[in-house]
């Protein structure tokens, strides 16, 4: 029978039957060598679309490499940049664009999260996004909306410490998630093996076969993990984008360019609750003050005279532009207050559906996953 390469291990999968082919060697059943070379081999990293576009322009340009260096690693912060004030501003034109623009926006940044998180790839691309997004609805808000009288000083202090609040909150998720420490690979092994040695039967010296193994060594190989080579914790994952295992890892999250774990996975809720009221605050002082005749749930859907004028029909597009982003958020903010109820991490719910050993309930929001936390 021809025997058939190993492929790279999953972060999540157990190590194999030998744990440590340096001190078993002789005891090893399966192609470890392989697997440690595919695991260290790896995949470089590749630069991005838009870095090889810069790089690619200062070659035909025949622009030295150290002048735009800096350049290429910051390049994903700008098209967030140009893209939000323009597209909004063409949506604001009429009815018809402004249906079209809202619609394809969302799209091609879901096509993007897709592309970048298919390839595992850090870009501040999303993080930019968000915060320009959030200081260039502050900042139509001081120019088109308080010009006209009908926000008061206490409404404006009010929506500006909101969105400090939200700031300095989101600084402070941004501190870390927690890694898990390194470890010397030799206390690890250590462990490993006498775990391995306490639960084998004196005299039997057999190569194993790899379908007898207690539930000591399957527990003690679980913790070590395969791509960083660290002890890991119980509820610790590693993450592909960060390149490091995370205590009581929760996901990625591509907005704030960090993963969300021990350290700072009740400061990224409150982030997000802190956004979710500082945007519905400031979607109905903008509403009140275009549509003043209107209720706020019948102005979001129909204000009529307001393409009369660019300004107010600017408003209205960023109203809206506004609703979609705090609809998405809104609902990552539910899953997280779901799963913090039932004790289970996103990581958790995903492997545990990705296993075929969990069920969704309630269209999807609540994951059982049948583990025993």
């Amino acid at each position: 029978m021809k025997r058939e390469r190993f492929k790279p291990p999953e972060p999540d999968d157990p190590l194999c039957c030998c744990g440590d082919i340096d001190q078993q060697r002789g005891y090893c059943c399966c192609d470890c060598e392989e697997l440690d070379d595919a695991c260290e081999r790896g995949e470089p990293d590749k630069p991005d679309t838009f870095s090889r576009f810069i790089s690619r322009m200062a070659d035909r340009l025949g622009l030295p490499c150290c002048a735009i260096g800096p350049l290429r690693l910051e390049i994903s912060v700008l098209p967030p940049m140009v893209l939000i004030p323009g597209l909004l501003r063409v949506a604001a034109i009429n009815c018809v664009l402004g249906v079209v623009v809202l619609t394809a926006l969302p799209g091609l940044v879901l096509w993007y999260y897709y592309v970048t998180h298919r390839r595992k790839r850090r870009t501040l691309f999303f993080l930019s996004l968000a915060l320009f997004s959030l200081a260039y609805m502050y900042y139509l808000f001081l120019t088109e909306i308080v010009p006209r009288g009908d926000v008061s000083n206490l409404q404006l202090v009010t929506a500006t410490t909101g969105m400090m609040l939200t700031l300095i909150s989101l600084v402070r998720t941004k501190q870390g998630p927690g890694f898990v420490k390194s470890q010397s690979l030799a206390q690890g092994v250590n462990s490993i093996s006498t775990t391995n040695q306490s639960t084998n039967i004196p005299g039997d010296s057999a190569p194993c076969n790899g379908i007898s193994q207690s539930n000591g060594e399957k527990e003690g190989k679980k913790k070590l993990c395969p791509v960083c080579r660290l002890v890991r914790p119980p509820r610790a994952g590693h993450c592909r984008i960060c390149g490091a295992c995370v205590l009581r890892m929760d996901h990625h999250c591509v907005w704030i360019n960090s993963c969300v774990g021990q350290a700072n996975h009740r400061q990224f809720i409150l982030t997000l609750l802190l956004f979710l009221l500082t945007s519905f605050y400031g979607i109905s002082l903008v509403l009140k003050s275009i549509c003043p005749r209107q209720s706020l749930f019948t102005a979001i859907l129909y204000c009529p005279g307001v393409y009369n004028h660019y300004s107010t029909a600017l408003c209205f597009t960023c109203v809206w532009y506004s609703v979609i982003i705090t609809g998405g958020l809104l609902h990552l903010f539910i899953l997280q207050i779901i799963n913090v109820s039932y004790n289970v991490t996103e990581r958790e719910a995903q492997i545990a559906l990705r296993n075929k050993t969990g069920r969704r309930h309630f269209c999807g929001l609540v994951v059982e996953t049948g583990l025993k936390i």
